[in-house]
């Protein structure tokens, strides 16, 4: 038997589901995690960087790339409710999760996998804790299909562990002519922000 990763499309193991507390932007928010979930025991390092490093915008539409639970698509959307938010996860019980999590805490959004998302539309800014054990090549293919959905003026937020090759991606990405500089450090983990 393989054992299920959070990258599974669909999760085969038993869902056992648990109640967390998460601080984000100066809110308590309360959330429902699973096994067979990315990070289901709390909110991971890593995305933790990502919210304490990164301001929502405004307004505009963004995509959460590889939602897990929820966290940042929850987060943004009740932050600023002018922002059109999409959550993306190849993983069906983050998905059911992610769409669970923004009920209770009535937050709008759009939860989809990744087949489902319109191919007209863009986005003004993407944020991801992206999915690295994956491999390298799938890992750049995953990129190369949303970054060039980015606005033409748009931002991509990425979170990296630098002990994950935080340094050779955005040196991948420089090669691959986006814009890349690296925003914040913290923990042991890159911010890394990408630009058309």
């Amino acid at each position: 038997m393989v054992s299920d990763h959070y990258f599974s499309q669909d999760p085969s193991g038993p869902e056992k589901r648990r109640e967390i507390a998460v601080r984000i932007w100066d809110r308590e928010l309360r959330f429902l995690t699973s096994t067979g979930v990315f990070a289901h025991d709390g909110l991971d390092k890593a995305t933790d960087v990502l919210l304490r490093s990164v301001e929502p915008p405004s307004s505009g539409t963004v995509l959460d790339l590889g939602c897990g639970w929820g966290p940042i698509a929850c987060a943004l959307a009740l932050a600023e409710p002018m922002l059109d938010v999409w959550a993306v996860d190849i993983n069906g019980r983050a998905r059911d999760l992610t769409r669970l999590n923004a009920d209770r805490l009535g937050a709008e959004l759009h939860v989809a996998h990744p087949d489902q998302v319109p191919s007209g539309v863009t986005f003004d800014q993407i944020w991801s804790n992206p999915p690295i054990r994956i491999g390298k090549d799938a890992l750049h293919d995953l990129l190369l299909q949303w970054l060039p959905r980015l606005a033409p003026d748009g931002i991509a937020w990425l979170v990296v562990g630098k002990n994950l090759g935080a340094d050779s991606l955005q040196g991948w990405l420089a090669g691959q002519g986006w814009t890349v500089e690296r925003h914040a450090s913290s923990k042991g983990f890159r911010v890394l922000r990408v630009q058309p």
